[in-house]
């Protein structure tokens, strides 16, 4: 009895009908029914192999894990035990959306899957114990003998036993936009690619021509789709985004318990009470914590979302957007993603290589009369409608086979009879003793051959599919065979292509202008790839096939992929080794493709992108689908991602700075204070206010200039900037508590509302400068609706001590005239150091 084991390392391509009839133990008869239920158990059902889900509710609460989501959980109930719930609800409301929307973004993954199982529900034919039956595909199993025909998709990988004129359409698999010619010859090489084996049929392709019996020697997890279908079911990498995330929250972990411990003692040991002291840390903890950041992200994302779908852009995980900001190299599929995946008729000459109509009028002819099914090429003819076929009528028929490679029809005009013959050039040009130049027939000389086989060769470096046609006038007889295709006259050669399309170059223009290299990762043949790259306008730095790549360690390949542009013949695995070789090298990477074959890579990258005509799985796997044939979409998709990750990263940027800021400010003001320099109290309603005006930043205008660049997360550039301008907000900090002690002798109620003001007004008012590069900071405008609720907040905590009721509440009593008159000396002073410390920290650190 056959078992998994025996066949798991065979390569049927290079075993003869025979042997591999023997090797699967089968025969023509099929297999019998004992067999078959026998094989059924072993094998297992003809699907695509499943995830093993973990239960849902441990997938939900694993997402708690993520550092930044844990800082952000303790301050909520640090807020709970103080007594502010409302500070306690916003935050866990933020964090429950931030995980609920990771949580969705997963299972992207497991309905990926789903639609490659649905893409092989289908019925196949197969014969069982001498009988020929329809099936459900998903009871196939290995030793099966099953029939094709054209229009059938492949429902396993399958060795063809016996074929006649099998076309097959692989570019949903193999990238290649022509189908390929499969017939039951036996292949001498063991290791080959899936476009290189043409003696199989694979799961998931279709056929386009011919019929074919063959023996399925693949199913399931097993097949060549199924192993697609395995990487889908893995996690998903993470982002560079997400890991600049994780960092993020790591660094605030790490500086938060340096901080609170530090306060914590300094209080303690200035004889405050252990537990006054204890609340006093834990307030500061929460305000470090920037509890908002969820929101301001959504609130981002959300805005962003909606301004791409008007432009044709449907964004389906929206971390997505902010990943396509960072975006430095856009790797893309060639056929139907920068070509139109349909075969053009580009050119049609003579043996000089001039256009030629006559080449065009009997190739037209040929492909008009014939009587098999229609391939793209012959389709691509025949959209030439203009030419007539008036006069002309069908006599008979010299049918394609792929041992000759040609088709000849005989036509009548004029009681004369004519014989077109169309096939490869290599063919006609042995069949041929005359050429048609000119209006005259000559002899076929030697120089003029040479020339013609130089013309063939030059197209077919070009990346074009090349066609000969020839004729000859034919004596009237019953029927006709290829014994009279002889003594041809030659007549031209006929070109196709997959064109590409008329807007890629554009597209392709603009991404590089915006700092996006472009990189074509295809699995057709590299000529063709370099044609289209070259009619595109696609500078190519070099070019590297996808078997160069399978020995190379992780550096090598990122070597590779840094220096080249053009990966031709890839398969599924070696696109996805490049994305990720240049992921762990901290580029952030984007994948635009369409094919199954490329659904691992679409996941894989950190912002998978796809198009409206793209095969489900690819959609599935894809962050954003294009609904718009034209690519310039993509660059207002691009600004949109960039001005998203601006306006979060201002917020980040702000918070953490002046956060640190007050932070150093407590730690070493409560060395000498015998009192709390701010109640635990006000803190937090100082910390909310703040963060309450920030939220405005997520319709923040953005900078020409912050756009024009990949926006990139780097942690030691958030570092730098927090350990230079928070230290600019300690000195006002100190020079308040100067004010106070030492000029308004003030008592502990004022000293603590002193600060309170003096801490909201100045971190709320410097985010106008520190939003922007542009210098003055008033040169670049500010949304109104940050404006509004800055200065909403502003007045909140200036009036505050002057709200009886509220102020009794925190403790606020209202400071003299004199100090408001300070206050905007301060801001003022304040505003002027930072301007100039932005001057020097951008000419230093901005690139």
């Amino acid at each position: 009895m056959l078992k998994p084991s025996d066949i798991a390392d065979l390569k049927p391509w290079v075993a003869t009908d025979k042997d591999v009839l023997s090797l699967y133990q089968t025969d023509l008869h099929g297999l019998h029914q004992n067999d078959v239920e026998k094989r059924r158990l072993l094998f297992g059902p003809n699907e695509i192999a499943k995830e093993k889900e973990a239960h849902i509710l441990i997938e939900f609460f694993s997402k708690f894990l993520d550092p930044l989501i844990l800082i952000l959980l303790f301050a909520s109930l640090i807020s709970a035990a103080l007594g502010e719930f409302i500070n306690f609800i916003i935050i866990s409301v933020m964090v429950t959306m931030s995980v609920v929307l990771d949580f969705y973004q997963e299972h992207q993954a497991q309905s990926a899957a789903k639609k490659l199982r649905e893409k092989v529900s289908l019925k196949a034919t197969v014969t069982r114990h001498g009988v020929k039956q329809d099936i459900d595909a998903s009871e196939l199993i290995p030793g099966d003998v099953i029939h094709l025909t054209a229009g059938d998709i492949v429902p396993a990988d399958a060795r063809l036993i016996e074929s006649r004129d099998l076309l097959a359409n692989q570019s949903s698999l193999t990238g290649e936009s022509f189908p390929q010619e499969k017939d039951d010859h036996t292949l001498k090489t063991e290791k080959l690619e899936v476009n290189q084996i043409d003696n199989m049929v694979f799961m998931g392709t279709s056929i386009i021509q011919g019929e074919a019996t063959a023996v399925i020697v693949a199913t399931g997890k097993s097949t060549r789709l199924g192993q697609i279908a395995k990487d889908l079911t893995q996690t998903r990498p993470p982002t560079e985004f997400e890991v600049g995330v994780r960092r993020f929250g790591l660094l605030l972990m790490r500086l938060t318990l340096i901080l609170v411990i530090f306060v914590f003692f300094a209080n303690a040991l200035s004889r405050h009470q252990v537990i006054d002291s204890f609340l006093f840390s834990l307030a500061l903890a929460v305000g470090l914590t920037p509890e908002l950041l969820p929101i301001v992200i959504t609130v981002n994302l959300s805005r962003g979302a909606t301004r791409m779908a008007k432009k044709g852009v449907i964004v389906k995980n929206l971390p997505s957007i902010q990943n396509l900001g960072g975006m430095q190299v856009l790797c893309t599929d060639k056929t139907g993603t920068l070509t139109q995946d349909k075969i053009h008729l580009e050119r049609y000459e003579d043996v000089y290589g001039k256009d030629n109509q006559k080449v065009l009028h009997f190739g037209f002819l040929n492909s008009y009369y014939q009587a098999g099914l229609k391939n793209p090429m012959e389709n691509a003819i025949l959209a030439h409608r203009e030419v007539s076929t008036a006069g002309y009528e069908k006599v008979d028929e010299i049918p394609f086979d792929f041992i000759r490679k040609r088709l000849s029809v005989i036509v009548s005009e004029k009681n004369k009879l004519l014989m077109i013959t169309k096939g490869t050039p290599e063919g006609i040009i042995g069949l041929s003793s005359h050429y048609f130049y000119d209006g005259k027939v000559r002899p076929l000389s030697k120089p003029i051959l040479e020339k013609f086989n130089d013309r063939f060769k030059d197209l077919s470096k070009k990346g074009y599919r090349v066609l000969a046609v020839a004729y000859k006038d034919v004596e009237k007889k019953d029927k006709y065979s290829p014994e009279d295709e002889t003594n041809l006259t030659l007549l031209g050669l006929m070109s196709f292509l997959d064109p590409a399309k008329s807007d890629a170059g554009i597209a392709i223009k603009i991404l590089r202008s915006h700092g996006v290299e472009v990189k074509i990762l295809t699995g057709d043949n590299e000529l063709v790839t370099q044609k289209i790259c070259s009619d595109i306008g696609l500078p190519v730095k070099g070019v590297v096939m996808g078997e160069q790549l399978e020995n190379l360690t992780s550096d090598e390949l990122f070597r590779v992929a840094d220096d080249n542009t053009i990966f031709a013949r890839l398969n599924p695995n070696q696109k996805e080794r490049l994305i990720l070789s240049m992921k762990r090298h901290g580029i952030g990477v984007g994948f635009l493709g369409d094919g199954i074959n490329d659904a691992p890579s679409l996941r894989a990258a950190d912002v998978g992108i796809s198009v409206e005509n793209a095969v489900d799985v690819a959609k599935e796997a894809a962050d954003l689908i294009l609904l718009k044939k034209d690519l310039h979409v993509f660059k207002d998709g691009l600004i949109e991602g960039r001005k998203t990750f601006v306006n979060v990263m201002k917020y980040i940027m702000m918070g953490t700075s002046s956060n640190f800021g007050n932070m150093v400010s407590v730690a070493i003001i409560s060395l000498f204070l015998p009192f709390l320099p701010m109640l635990p109290i006000q803190l937090l309603l100082n910390n909310f206010l703040y963060d309450l005006s920030q939220i405005f930043l997520s319709s923040d205008t953005v900078d020409a200039e912050s756009v024009t660049k990949p926006a990139i997360w780097d942690i030691r550039f958030i570092n730098k900037f927090t350990l230079i301008f928070g230290p600019i907000s300690s000195i006002f900090d100190f020079l308040t508590f100067g004010l106070m002690l030492y000029v308004f002798k003030a008592s502990i109620p004022l000293f603590q509302t002193g600060w309170f003001i003096e801490s909201l007004v100045t971190q709320t008012l410097i985010i106008f400068s520190i939003r922007t590069r542009v210098q003055p900071f008033y040169k670049s405008r500010p949304s109104n609706s940050l404006i509004f609720g800055a200065l909403s907040i502003l007045i909140f905590g200036l009036t505050v001590p002057f709200v009886t009721p509220v102020a009794k509440v925190f403790g606020f009593v209202p400071p003299p005239a004199m100090f408001y008159l300070i206050l905007t000396i301060f801001v003022l002073a304040y505003f002027n150091l930072v301007e100039r410390t932005k001057c020097w920290f951008y000419s230093r650190y901005g690139n």
